[in-house]
């Protein structure tokens, strides 16, 4: 039975999927306390590491306060240039009004690499303050979870557990208040288009997710999911006995009032620009494919695993003199930089390619909910999966896109032993493999700590949510996670004393990366499971 009731009741109490009544509107006394706790957190890591993120936007604020709106997506003085969508230029330039009150001199464009106190207490609590967005997203999803909570231990609630999951997320924690960026603000509006999705609010669900492509345009990877679906469930008004679309039923003024909130978002955000004439320049910007095939730290994805396939060929070639090394390309792929690259014995991959096998990958998955839907859930793995395969398939995909899957999964992890299993192993590894943006050593004791409480409670709350069902991994998923805990040892503490680290400063990264795009990969692979178990479930 679906542990998740996806309809809108007005009634104070209202049936969940146990046959329990789920808790009136006062029980979530607990939910401030929590969030305000976190936030007291992240205000301690103001004078903590940050890292080329925080000059990014320092400049951006800069461009937008100090420029004209012409010359946002001209000005070049700094290798930071702007290349976010106009919306969030327009973000960047209201948070430039209060930036202004506590020190000016970080708003000068040509103030480069400026960081005053003043300039990093600003920048800290705006991402403290915009991740109110973040808060507010949580509770509305964890409103949409119906659990018992008959019992008085808050780890028997399903909403409880994913409270903790969203708003203690070790992997926006060291992101958004070490690294630094806004990811919890934008992860906000992810988070609260599917709440309403999930409560059948499809014209409020399509909005948020419009005002997010023009915020920050990677959530292009979960477009298809809420295309398709908007399409097949909220213009086509009926189906078929056996579930197949009945082309009378089709909306036309659904689908033109769902046009009309898309265009009219996208006109508000481009429209300048495209009356300046600088629509080229911007899109310039936003796709930058020149930047290579993988982000200076390689994401955990299929083309990790592929990079070092094509160098152990390599020097294996060499070595059974097959291949001159002289003949062979620079191996740049492995020194951390971001630039293009040629490899050396596998066929070079190109952007087009990429984008084939993304298609590829996710093509099963929207052509799942179109013909059969299976209701919010269905679109929220639907998401998910458009969010993974674009990670695992995608060109210069960073390692920090990994949230995008996580945080929608924790919705799907108190509510399906199942998915709690797939949770935990691609939480684990793709937390870890966050490990390499946090590299100072003062922090390092931070991100150990971070990681492993949320780790264990994760490992703890789902186990005990699930109780009575077995364990939540497999035997073999139970080895793979443990050898996380022999690889942080050795790249963390044994490496950095051995004398590789001047010969090799960058296996630690190649090997985080390699081990780590197992699990994504196997987590991929069995979320494609549990569709395809669906889609042959007999239609009730």
């Amino acid at each position: 039975m679906d542990v998740l009731d996806w309809t809108m009741t007005p009634h104070k109490y209202r049936p969940n999927g146990y046959g329990v009544m789920a808790a009136p509107a006062d029980s979530w006394s607990w939910f401030p306390p929590l969030a305000a706790g976190v936030s007291l957190l992240k205000c301690l890591f103001i004078n903590a590491y940050h890292s080329t993120d925080f000059e990014v936007h320092r400049n951006w604020l800069a461009i937008t306060h100090s420029l004209p709106v012409s010359s946002w997506y001209h000005e070049n003085r700094s290798e930071w240039t702007l290349d976010y969508p106009p919306l969030f230029a327009w973000f960047e330039f209201g948070l430039s009004q209060v930036a202004r009150h506590f020190d000016g001199r970080m708003l000068q464009v040509e103030n480069l690499n400026y960081a005053s106190p003043s300039a990093v207490l600003f920048q800290r609590l705006s991402v403290v303050f915009t991740d109110l967005v973040f808060v507010y997203a949580a509770r509305e999803c964890c409103s949409c979870v119906r659990g018992p909570k008959t019992s008085r231990d808050v780890l028997n609630w399903p909403s409880f557990i994913l409270a903790v999951l969203l708003l203690w997320s070790f992997g926006l924690l060291i992101i958004d208040h070490l690294h630094f960026q806004y990811n919890g603000f934008l992860f906000g509006f992810l988070l609260l288009s599917i709440a309403k999705h999930l409560q059948s609010r499809h014209l409020q669900g399509a909005l948020l997710f419009s005002i997010l492509l023009n915020l920050k345009h990677i959530y292009l990877y979960v477009a298809p999911a809420y295309g398709v679906y908007l399409l097949r469930s909220y213009c086509f008004t009926q189906d078929n006995a056996d579930g197949s679309v009945r082309w009378r039923s089709f909306s036309p003024v659904r689908l033109l009032v769902l046009g009309g909130i898309v265009m009219s978002v996208s006109a508000l955000s481009f429209g300048p620009f495209i009356v300046m004439g600088q629509l080229p320049q911007v899109l310039s910007r936003l796709f930058p494919f020149k930047r290579g095939l993988c982000h200076a730290y390689w994401a955990p994805n299929v083309w990790a695993l592929y990079n070092t396939l094509d160098k152990a060929l390599a020097v294996l070639g060499v070595r059974l003199k097959l291949l001159e090394e002289a003949e062979l390309p620079r191996a740049s792929m492995t020194g951390g930089l971001v630039q293009e690259f040629q490899h050396a014995v596998l066929p070079s991959v190109s952007p087009s390619i990429t984008l084939v096998c993304t298609l590829l990958s996710i093509l099963p998955a929207v052509a799942s909910i179109w013909r059969r839907p299976r209701g919010p859930r269905g679109f929220l793995r639907c998401l998910l999966l458009c969010a993974l395969g674009s990670f695992v398939f995608g060109w210069h995909v960073h390692e920090k896109a990994i949230l995008m899957v996580i945080l929608p999964l924790s919705v799907l992890a108190v509510e399906s032993r199942e998915d709690a299993g797939i949770f935990l192993v691609l939480t684990t590894t793709g937390h870890y493999s966050l490990f390499p943006l946090i590299f100072t050593p003062p922090e390092l004791p931070v991100k150990v700590c971070l990681m492993m409480i949320f780790t264990i409670f994760s490992f703890t709350a789902l186990q005990k949510l699930h109780s009575g069902q077995g364990s939540l991994l497999h035997p073999l998923e139970v080895i793979y996670l443990l050898g996380l805990v022999a690889m942080a040892i050795g790249c963390e503490i044994i490496f950095p004393l051995s004398p590789w680290q001047q010969k090799l400063p960058f296996l630690p990264l190649l090997v985080t990366s390699v081990y780590c795009s197992l699990g994504v990969c196997s987590s991929f692979l069995r979320l494609y499971a549990t569709l395809l178990r669906a889609d042959h479930k007999p239609k009730q």
